[in-house]
C-alpha cells in the first residue's frame, strides 16, 4: 500500500472558457476565479487548457509557443486522432504557454479552432462568409472540438511528465475525459492516480454535449462500444452520464443539486439528474464564488472621481453611483454607445427614475419573455419606470425586443450584443438587476449587481436562493408573470424608501463577503479533489489515507 500527501498539490482544468480570454457566459468568470485562487498558494501548480479560437491574438497577449521538451528549438506539435466511422484522421495542434497570475495557461492551437470567431456558435461575420453558418446557430463540429481539446490536454500531460492529483473538467464540453482515461490501455496507467472532477455548470437542454450519431461517438471517442452504448440519454451519447461513472460531480450550487435529483424541474434536463441518481450518483453541489476586488467602479470611473462609489461602505451616500446613473443615460442618447453594440429605443435622462437592468444571454432560460411581458403592464400602472437590456441571443427574442423598444419609447433601451465594460457600466447605473429564470444553476450576475449596488430580483430557483428576500434582494417563488409583477412593483415601494434601499444595498456586500468569496468557495473544491483522488486510489487498490 502507498500512502499519498493530504494536499492536492497538482490541479489541471480543461475548459472551453476562460476569464477575459474567451468567454460566453459565467464559466469564464468560475473558471479564472477558481485557480487564481488555487494558485495563491505557493504549494500548488494549476494548470489550465482552453483553445486557441480565431479571435484571439497569443503573442498579443503574452503567449508564446510551447517549445518540444524533447527536440531544442522546435515548437511542441503534436498528432492527435480524431477518427472517423469510415476513416482515420489525425489532427495536428500546437501549443501557446504563459504564466498568468501564478496559473499555467495553455492554448491550443489547431486549425478547427483558429477558424471559429466566436466560442460557442457561429457570427454574423461566418454567416456573411456562408450563408450555412447561421448567426447563433452551434459550431457543427461541436464534439469535435470537444474532443480535441479534451484529447490534446492529455497528450500535453504526458509528453510534460505530469501526473495530476485531480483533473478538473468543466461542463459538457470536457467529460468525455474521465471515461477516457479509464477506458483506454496507455492513458489507464499513466494517469491510475489521478482523480477527475466533472463540474456541471448548466444542465439544461442543449447544453450537455450529446451526439446522436452513436458510430461517430464510437470512432472519435475510441471508447468501447459498450461504454458509449450504456451512457446514452435518449438514444444520444451523454458526456455527463460518462462523468456519473468515472468520476465525482457537482454543480454549481446545492439547490441546483437538488432540483435535478429531488425535484420535477429535472423534466428541464431531460431527466438527466434522476438518471445519475438510478445509477446511485449523487449530485454534488458547490455555490460558486466571486472574487469583489474585480467588480468595483474603478475602472468605469476613469479619471473621474465624481462617479467612484461603494455600496459595501456604510459612510458612502453613493453619489457616485448617481453620477454613474447619469453618465450611461448620457452615453445612451449617443449614435455609437459601444463599438460592436446596437442600440435600440431610448430612456428619459432623469435619474430620479428607477431604472430596472437585465444583462445576460438573451433566451427563454433566462426568462427575457415574461420581462417582457410584465414590463409593459409595470409600466402601464406606473409611467416613471424605465428598463435597459443588454445581450443577445436566438434572433427571435432579440426581434421581440425591437419591436417592444417601439412600443415604449422613452422607457425602453435595448443594446444588442455584449461588452464587459458596458455591461459593467449597466451595473452601476441600475437600481434593480431582474433575473427571472425558469431555471438557473448559480447566476454569477446577481452577485455582480448586489457589488454594484444594484439590488437584484431574483425568481427563486437553482442558485438564485442565495438571495434573502427582503435582506439582500428580492425574491419570488412562483413562476407566473404576476409573481414577477408583484416583486417589481414591491422594489418600487423599497425604491421610494431610501433607508431600506441602503440596507439591502450594504447586506448583500456583506453576505458575499462572508460567505461567496473564492478564497472561501475554494475549500469546498478542494474537499471534492480530495474525494475524487480517493475515489481513484481505492478504484486502484492504492491507500488513500491522509
Amino acid at each position: 500500500m502507498v500512502e499519498r500527501d493530504e494536499q492536492i498539490k497538482n490541479i489541471w482544468m480543461l475548459s472551453r472558457e476562460y476569464g477575459e480570454l474567451a468567454g460566453a457566459g459565467g464559466v469564464k468568470d468560475v473558471v479564472s476565479q477558481l485557480a487564481e485562487a488555487l494558485a495563491r498558494w505557493n504549494g500548488r501548480s494549476i494548470h489550465v487548457v482552453v483553445p486557441l479560437y480565431g479571435f484571439i491574438d497569443a503573442k498579443a497577449l503574452g503567449f508564446q509557443p510551447l517549445p518540444d521538451p524533447f527536440c531544442r528549438g522546435r515548437d511542441l506539435r503534436l498528432p492527435i486522432e480524431m477518427n472517423e466511422p469510415d476513416r482515420f484522421v489525425l489532427e495536428e495542434v500546437g501549443y501557446y504557454y504563459r504564466v498568468l497570475n501564478k496559473v499555467h495557461l495553455y492554448l491550443v492551437d489547431a486549425e478547427r479552432y483558429r477558424e471559429k470567431t466566436d466560442v460557442y456558435t457561429y457570427s454574423e461575420e461566418d454567416e456573411s462568409k456562408s450563408p450555412w453558418q447561421k448567426k447563433a446557430m452551434g459550431h457543427h463540429d461541436f464534439f469535435a472540438m470537444n474532443l480535441l481539446l479534451q484529447k490534446a490536454a492529455l497528450e500535453l500531460m504526458i509528453v510534460l511528465g505530469e501526473k495530476p492529483d485531480v483533473i478538473h473538467c468543466h461542463d459538457g464540453h470536457t467529460a468525455v475525459l474521465p471515461g477516457i482515461i479509464r477506458e483506454h490501455a496507455g492513458y489507464r496507467s499513466y494517469f491510475r492516480q489521478t482523480g477527475c472532477l466533472v463540474t456541471i455548470h448548466n444542465a439544461g437542454l442543449g447544453y450537455h454535449q450529446e451526439v446522436i450519431d452513436i458510430p461517430y461517438a464510437v470512432s472519435i471517442t475510441a471508447l468501447p462500444p459498450h461504454v458509449v452504448d450504456a451512457n446514452q440519454l435518449a438514444r444520444k451519447f451523454d458526456p455527463f452520464l460518462v462523468a456519473g461513472k468515472y468520476a465525482v460531480v457537482n454543480t454549481v450550487s446545492e439547490n441546483y443539486a437538488r432540483e435535478l435529483q429531488e425535484t420535477e424541474n429535472d423534466r428541464l434536463t431531460g431527466g438527466l439528474g434522476h438518471e445519475l441518481l438510478r445509477r446511485k450518483v449523487i449530485l454534488e453541489g458547490i455555490t460558486n464564488g466571486i472574487e469583489p476586488d474585480l467588480f468595483k467602479v474603478t475602472a468605469i470611473a476613469g479619471e473621474d472621481s465624481s462617479m467612484l462609489f461603494d455600496p459595501g461602505d456604510e459612510r458612502d451616500d453613493l453619489a457616485g453611483k448617481k453620477r454613474c446613473k447619469e453618465n450611461v443615460l448620457a452615453q445612451l442618447g449617443q449614435r455609437n454607445v459601444v463599438s460592436g453594440i446596437r442600440c435600440f429605443g431610448r430612456l428619459d435622462r432623469d435619474v430620479a427614475k428607477p431604472l430596472f437592468t437585465f444583462i445576460g444571454r438573451l433566451s427563454e432560460q433566462k426568462g427575457v419573455d415574461i420581462l417582457m411581458e410584465v414590463f409593459e403592464v409595470l409600466l402601464a400602472r406606473n409611467a416613471q419606470v424605465q428598463l435597459l437590456v443588454l445581450g443577445t441571443g436566438g434572433s427571435e427574442i432579440d426581434e421581440r425586443l425591437i419591436n417592444l423598444t417601439g412600443r415604449l419609447r422613452g422607457r425602453m433601451c435595448f443594446l444588442q450584443g455584449y461588452s464587459t465594460e458596458l455591461a459593467n457600466k449597466v451595473f452601476a447605473a441600475g437600481d434593480f438587476f431582474v433575473v427571472p429564470s425558469r431555471y438557473e444553476p448559480c447566476g454569477l450576475t446577481d452577485f455582480i449587481a448586489q457589488l454594484f449596488g444594484n439590488i437584484p430580483i431574483v425568481h427563486h430557483v437553482g442558485g438564485l436562493v442565495k438571495v434573502v428576500d427582503g435582506v439582500t434582494g428580492l425574491a419570488y417563488r412562483g413562476d407566473s408573470p404576476d409573481d414577477l409583477l408583484q416583486s417589481l412593483e414591491r422594489a418600487l415601494v423599497v425604491y421610494n424608501s431610501p433607508d431600506l434601499r441602503r440596507k439591502i444595498q450594504l447586506q448583500a456586500v456583506q453576505e458575499i463577503k462572508r460567505n461567496y468569496t473564492w478564497p472561501t468557495v475554494m475549500r469546498k473544491y478542494l474537499e471534492l479533489y480530495k474525494k475524487a483522488r480517493k475515489k481513484q486510489l481505492c478504484r486502484q487498490g492504492i491507500d488513500g489515507r491522509r
